[in-house]
């Protein structure tokens, strides 16, 4: 193939996850987190699957078995069959979003100031789309990578992936086989810093090499109803109101693992200020915006987002109950555990469920192939990794042995302030940014 029509290939494919992106962003796959509820992701499913299918891909759309969940997988063979598959995964539902709160329509899709706005933008159809116009432009072109390339667009991730990710685990790891290596998402987008030299600014890239355990509690405190006139001992609100609060204030040590050790290196050495292991917290403070997500990524956290007791205003319940969505650092979950019973104290009961965290070494061919080609479109930039406080379907994918690595190859503008958008109001991703992952993956998955 002729330069000029690679050149072409590379803005056919830009213009495609710009559009992509938009039109994704446009299909309401608000996930509520009630299992109960119909599933929204299939006409976002359907869409990627015709996408798929329009450049030859032999599709697969499946279903959880909870109507609506919709899930597709394709694979482009490679041309070395003995070496493992590499998983590009991406999720198709998003969190919900108020109208009433945003500047444009959570989910127009609109294409305003150099911007794709709506909610799924940032987290993650923006991803989605880039992932999907290098796999058509892959396929179109005849491309054979040097590995097979499975796609893989899943439903239910915001909810922990029992309808998407993990029930694809668990019934078709068919669909997964041989594949050692995954790329997802919260990952790869840039931070801007100021050079140690007083030269230009450096742009540092952020790959995800770890994420934290997700703990969901479910707490109930009971006591002994009755008129709310008269005089009560152990209501079983103010009990859980009391744990709740003090897991509020509680704050959890402070564990400094090997990516934010290798992160915050990396800082200082590109910075020139100098980085106390002793006091991480510092490094951290001077990070600006991003201090708030690899602040997070310091400890383990615990955070009470339901509230739910009473029935009438005159009326003492029985019964409170509240959840609360824990995080742990890896190693931490028995330790983590221990301390939460420890701080909610007597007359709370506590259940929970929990996925597990994910560490990936931080070396290796694929690493080195994700620098070389960020080095490629962007000289200069360095590459660094970093633990998520979060949570992606890594959880899940890992349990088939498959190593992961977070890398969706975003170039930000540094006053945008990238880590507030995820789950925000007036969530948005710049059009150059896509344009610049594109031509990033692309060149990655024809030499990794």
């Amino acid at each position: 193939m002729s330069a000029a029509d690679l050149s072409a290939g590379r803005r056919v494919a830009a213009r495609e996850a710009v559009a992509m992106a938009s039109d994704l962003i446009a299909f309401d796959t608000s996930n509520h987190g009630d299992p109960h509820v119909r599933g929204t992701e299939r006409p976002a499913a359907e869409y990627v699957a015709g996408r798929l299918a329009d450049v030859g891909y032999d599709v697969t759309y499946l279903e959880s078995g909870a109507p609506g969940r919709g899930n597709v997988v394709a694979r482009l063979p490679g041309a070395d069959p003995s070496r493992g598959a590499l998983l590009l995964h991406g999720h198709l539902d998003v969190v919900p979003a108020d109208a009433a709160d945003w500047s444009v329509h959570p989910f127009s899709g609109e294409v305003r100031d150099g911007y794709v706005w709506g909610r799924g933008a940032v987290d993650m159809k923006g991803a989605v789309a880039i992932m999907l116009a290098v796999a058509r432009r892959l396929r179109r072109e005849g491309a054979i990578p040097p590995r097979d390339l499975i796609f893989a667009f899943v439903a239910d991730e915001e909810a922990g992936g029992w309808h998407g990710a993990r029930w694809l685990v668990d019934n078709r790891p068919d669909l997964f086989e041989g594949a050692t290596e995954a790329i997802g998402e919260v990952g790869g987008f840039s931070v801007t810093l100021g050079s140690a030299t007083g030269g230009e600014d450096v742009r540092a890239y952020l790959v995800q090499t770890a994420e934290k355990g997700s703990m969901w509690l479910r707490l109930a405190a009971r006591g002994r109803g009755g008129h709310g006139s008269m005089l009560h001992d152990g209501n079983a609100i103010a009990t859980l109101a009391a744990a709740v609060a003090r897991l509020d204030v509680h704050r959890f040590p402070l564990v400094l693992t090997e990516p934010i050790r290798a992160l915050l290196t990396g800082i200082a050495d590109i910075t020139g200020i100098p980085f106390d292991e002793a006091d991480p917290q510092s490094a951290v403070d001077r990070l600006g915006p991003l201090a708030r997500l690899i602040g997070a990524a310091l400890r383990d956290t615990a955070n009470v987002t339901l509230f739910d007791a009473g029935y009438r205003s005159n009326v003492v319940p029985v019964t409170a109950h509240a959840t609360v969505d824990g995080r742990f650092l890896p190693g931490r979950e028995e330790a983590f555990g221990r301390e939460l019973v420890e701080v909610l104290g007597p007359g709370v009961r506590a259940a929970w469920d929990t996925l597990p965290p994910v560490r990936t070494d931080v070396d290796g061919a694929l690493m080195a192939a994700i620098a070389a080609a960020i080095e490629a479109e962007d000289p200069g930039a360095r590459v660094l990794p970093y633990l998520l406080a979060a949570g992606t379907d890594a959880k899940s994918f890992q349990r088939l042995g498959i190593r992961h690595l977070g890398f969706t190859p975003l170039r930000l503008p540094p006053e945008l302030d990238f880590s507030a958008l995820f789950h925000g109001v007036d969530e948005r991703v710049p059009v150059a940014a896509l344009e610049f992952g594109t031509r990033v993956l692309d060149r990655l998955l024809r030499t990794c």
